[in-house]
Parts: structure tokens; C-alpha cells; sequence
């Protein structure tokens, strides 16, 4: 039995007990804490390491900007603003940041939505009456947050030849995606679309009586201060400082022009900074709050942030990130990164490679700004993560380039046809038979003129596509791009003809990743 005083002894043994649990406790999470991210950065080292990184990678410039806890605490700047000038990068040095833009067309989506002007699951049509798919159900269910996740069915990048150098109107692109082929069902996979993009964007025009651009400005450039963002070439010289685009032949960089992407801006028109950019990671990584102004509510920030269609991530073995869960929202893509959750996209626009990325959790951001085609913005974002989030820092630079090296030895696509040219070969029918007018379904007139021994290959929508084309071997031509071109160089046609030898159409082949010309499938159409 015990005494009194017995059990006012236990209770403050207890007590004393729980207190030490308690600091032991506290201890332990402030020490766990300190380690998730790293307050002591060398950031002269990194520095280092990017401007090695630049160099490694043979790319022509690169501007690197790091945010943490509300600020821009480093920037890096590498290389030069334009091939055989001098002229260094700052912070405030413009590049094309291209798809990096969906995620501002999502923003102004869920705006409109919580103005009631939108809802997410409006059906296209309701919008664009002469949205058209693949299907017609399909197309009569469609809703935005179908155009915003890539779920429509359509395969990736497939029909980008319709907006691509094109002068058609947003409307008019829209019109020709009833071309487009299906690649999977409705809403059971995933299917990168530019196209649904730039619908997005005619909605926007059409629901507010504003250009995308006009919104995007007004709704959030302004208000974040973004004063050096725009989305029209007729703006770049009054802003000054600008990256010049470079593509890559025979392994070196050369300059190519800028392209006019105005008319779809919504999938990947903006042209911005490091200082920029970092407001707007900032804005994101404070959920749509500015100040004191919520521009984004929190409804808006989850379904934005919400996986709506996933890829399949091998759990089987072990990657480099410690991820298990790899999907896109609406207009940013989801991952988990090493225990965190990762935000993020990328943007490729003619002679640019860019990169966003967030950790919402350690509120932390990273962006890479590049002015060439062999980009190591993912190096440079997942050696600045490591530095912060403190975990063990591969030389990703090193890996990566190898990776990329390797892949680029083992893409033989242009190697083969060369090597299976049949040299001393004629053409099967007079090359004045197949000159002449003929259509593709996707992208419209195409034409086939005679000069002397050659052709000339023109596309009326498309102007910076033309071409002079010299024979190749039996009934197929050799492509000879008159303007630069940063995602493709070599490429035939083939001409079909039935079996009276009449001329019934032609086959493109440019092999590449970006642009798939096989889909215009142009036929003959009666001369004029």
C-alpha cells in the first residue's frame, strides 16, 4: 500500500518524465527540421558549378535563379546572350520560357472560375461551338479540365504542325483538330496537347472579351510587378536584353530567328526573366497570395495542384529522385521528390529549353533559363535542390551529359536513310506530273513547283516551312529547308501514284521528336 507521499513522488517523477519527453521531442523535430534544408549554401560553389556545367554542355548561355522563404537568395548567369558576340546574361535577360506559360493559362482559368465566369467542368463546346474532335461524343463531353490535363485522347505533340510557323488564326487552328488522329480513350492516359492549350486560351479570349495576353498582363504580370514579361515579339526590342535563340548542327551552335508564337500563346508564348520568374515562383509557393491580395483562393490552388492524369513509374527498382508517383494537374506537372513534393514544368520554343520547379514544402524554387537546344536544365535543377534540401549531391552534369551524349550516338534515324540511298536512280514519272497543287486535312494548301531540275515546296499557311527539294532516289526527294529550323534538318518525300502511275499524293519523312509530318498526309487536288 502505498503512502502518500509515495504517490506525490511518482506523480512528479511522472511529470518530470513527460516534461523530458516533451523536450526530447522538441529537440529531435528542430534537429530533423534543420536537416530538411540547408541554411549554410556555398553558393560560390554552386556558381562554380553551374559555369562549369554551361561550359561541359557546349551551351551558348544559361541564367539560373534560386528562391527561398520568400526571396531571391542566388543567381547565376553563364556564357553569352548571343554566339560570337560578348555580351553576358543578367537576371533581367529575357529568354522564351514557352510551355513554362500553361501553368499562367491554368492561373487565369481557376481566376475566371472564381469570378463564376467559368466553371472546370464546363464542356468545351459550350464555349467554342466549334470545338471538334476525333469523336464527336468526345468532343460534346470534353470540359476544360480535360483541355488542361492532357487527357483528351490525343498523342503527344500530335497535330502541332497546325499551329507550328503557322498563320492561321487561333480559331482556325482549333477548327483543323478534328484532323488530329486519336492516339488513346478519352480520359485514360496521357497525351501532351498544345492544342488543347491554345482552346484554353480562346476561351479566355472569348469569356473576357481580352487577348490571352492581355489577361495574363492584367491579371497577373502586373500585379506581381513581372514589368519585363511579355507575350509579342513586338515588344522584345522595347524591352532590350534579350537571349538570341541558337540550334545545333554538327555539334556546334549557330543563331537562328526568333519565332512568332503570339497566336498561341496560351501553350507557350511568354518571354521572361530570372527576376521575373522568381515573382511568380514566389507567388505559387505562397498559394496564389500576394501581399495581401489572394489572387488564387485555395479551391483554385488544390485543383491546380491536384494529379488529374499520372504516368506509370516503376517501382521495381530504384531512381535517382526517390520518386513513386509521377502525374500532371493543370498545368503543372506532379511528382514526389525524395520525400517532398515537387511542382514543376518545362518549356522548348525554338533555339530555348526551360525550366520551373518548386518544392512547396521548403518553400523552395529553381528556375533555368537556356538559349540552345542541348540544355542542362535538369542538371542544374537537381544539383540546386540538392544543395538546399541537403541530401547527397550526385554530379548530375557529368551523368546527365553522358546520358544525353549517348542518346544522341544512338539515334541512327537520319544515318540509316543516308545509308540506304540507292545512288544512280531516276524518278518513275516526270517530275513536271507531280508538280502541282495538293492539300493536307491538318495544315492546309501545299504546293509542288518546277524550277529547272528542281522543286519548290510551299505552304500557304505555313511560309517558314518552304523548301527546294532534289531527288533523292527513285520516286523520293530530299528536303532542303530555306530558313532554319531548330527541331529537325534532314527529310524526303515520297510520291504515291496508283497503279497507272497518276499522281495521287505524297508521304513526308523528317525524322524527329517534336514535329510528326507524316500525319499531313497531303493528296492531289485538281490544278486551277
Amino acid at each position: 500500500m502505498y503512502r502518500i507521499q509515495d504517490l506525490k513522488l511518482n506523480e512528479q517523477l511522472f511529470a518530470m518524465k513527460n516534461l523530458f519527453t516533451i523536450i526530447f521531442t522538441l529537440l529531435f523535430l528542430t534537429a530533423e527540421t534543420q536537416a530538411q534544408t540547408k541554411t549554410d549554401v556555398d553558393l560560390k560553389a554552386l556558381d562554380k558549378y553551374y559555369a562549369k556545367m554551361v561550359q561541359d554542355w557546349d551551351i551558348p548561355g544559361a541564367s539560373i535563379g534560386i528562391v527561398k522563404d520568400g526571396k531571391l537568395v542566388f543567381t547565376g548567369n553563364y556564357g553569352v546572350m548571343e554566339m560570337g558576340k560578348k555580351d553576358k546574361p543578367t537576371e533581367e535577360t529575357l529568354y522564351a520560357i514557352a510551355s513554362n506559360s500553361k501553368a499562367f493559362t491554368s492561373a487565369i482559368i481557376g481566376m475566371l472560375v472564381q469570378e463564376g465566369k467559368l466553371d472546370w467542368n464546363d464542356k468545351v463546346k459550350k464555349h467554342l461551338p466549334y470545338f471538334e474532335l476525333y469523336d464527336s461524343w468526345v468532343a460534346e463531353h470534353a470540359t476544360i479540365r480535360d483541355l488542361l490535363s492532357h487527357r483528351i485522347g490525343l498523342g503527344t505533340f500530335s497535330g502541332d504542325n497546325i499551329w507550328y510557323k503557322s498563320t492561321l488564326s487561333t480559331e482556325e487552328i482549333i477548327k483543323n483538330i478534328k484532323h488530329v488522329p486519336q492516339a488513346f480513350e478519352f480520359r485514360s492516359g496521357y497525351g501532351y496537347s498544345n492544342l488543347m492549350y491554345i482552346a484554353a486560351g480562346k476561351i479566355i479570349e472569348n469569356t473576357t472579351g481580352k487577348s490571352w495576353g492581355d489577361n495574363v498582363r492584367e491579371r497577373i504580370l502586373e500585379p506581381l510587378g513581372m514589368d519585363r514579361t511579355i507575350s509579342s515579339l513586338k515588344d522584345l526590342d522595347k524591352k532590350g536584353n534579350y537571349a538570341t535563340p541558337h540550334a545545333r548542327r554538327d555539334n556546334k551552335n549557330y543563331t537562328i530567328p526568333w519565332v512568332d508564337w503570339e497566336n498561341v500563346a496560351a501553350t507557350g508564348g511568354l518571354i521572361s526573366s530570372v527576376e521575373d520568374i522568381s515573382k511568380w515562383m514566389i507567388f505559387n509557393l505562397n498559394h496564389g497570395i500576394h501581399k495581401t491580395d489572394t489572387l488564387l483562393t485555395k479551391a483554385t490552388r488544390n485543383m491546380v495542384w491536384t494529379p488529374h492524369t499520372n504516368y506509370t513509374v516503376d517501382h521495381t527498382a530504384q531512381n535517382d529522385y526517390n520518386s513513386h508517383f509521377n502525374g500532371y494537374g493543370l498545368g503543372w506537372g506532379l511528382s514526389d521528390y525524395h520525400g517532398r513534393m515537387r511542382v514543376g514544368h518545362t518549356g522548348g520554343y525554338d533555339g530555348f529549353i526551360t525550366a520551373v520547379n518548386l518544392i512547396p514544402d521548403e518553400n523552395l524554387g529553381i528556375v533555368v533559363l537556356t538559349n540552345g537546344v542541348k540544355s542542362p536544365i535538369w542538371a542544374a535543377t537537381h544539383y540546386g535542390l540538392a544543395q538546399f534540401l541537403d541530401i547527397p549531391a550526385k554530379d548530375y552534369s557529368k551523368t546527365l551529359l553522358e546520358r544525353a551524349n549517348r542518346r544522341a550516338e544512338r539515334d541512327t534515324r537520319i544515318a540509316y536513310r543516308q545509308e540506304n540511298r540507292e545512288l544512280n536512280t531516276n524518278p518513275g514519272i516526270p517530275i513536271e506530273v507531280f508538280a502541282g497543287p495538293y492539300r493536307s486535312d491538318l495544315v492546309g494548301n501545299i504546293s509542288i513547283t518546277q524550277n529547272g531540275e528542281t522543286l519548290n515546296l510551299e505552304f500557304e499557311n505555313s511560309p517558314l516551312l518552304a523548301a527546294t527539294l532534289t531527288h533523292w532516289h527513285h520516286n523520293v526527294w530530299e528536303i532542303h529547308w530555306k530558313h532554319p529550323q531548330a527541331w529537325f534538318s534532314f527529310g524526303t518525300i515520297q510520291i504515291k501514284t496508283d497503279n497507272n502511275l497518276k499522281v495521287k499524293g505524297f508521304d513526308f519523312d523528317v525524322p524527329n521528336d517534336d514535329f510528326f509530318f507524316q500525319e499531313l498526309k497531303p493528296y492531289r487536288v485538281k490544278d486551277d
